[in-house]
């Protein structure tokens, strides 16, 4: 059983590395998010960082992750 606590991973943005921390099950989502819209884990969340504001980038993937399964639910 997962303990719920984050998972700290390591993306490329822009060319630059950085570490997101985000729930397995957050991970497990986002993957899935981005294999839908053919895109890789990466390019999605530079497409997300590019979008976020003043908002962190783990929060701002979650939201995203958040509003597919939303879209999902209503499809």
């Amino acid at each position: 059983m997962n303990s719920g606590r984050p998972v700290k991973r390591s993306l490329t943005l822009r060319g630059h590395r950085t570490s997101v921390s985000l729930e397995d099950e957050f991970w497990q989502a986002f993957r899935a998010l981005a294999a839908r819209q053919g895109e890789t884990i990466n390019g999605l969340a530079a497409q997300i960082d590019a979008a976020r504001g003043d908002v962190g980038l783990a929060s701002a993937i979650r939201v995203a992750v958040l509003r597919d399964l939303q879209r999902q639910s209503d499809a």
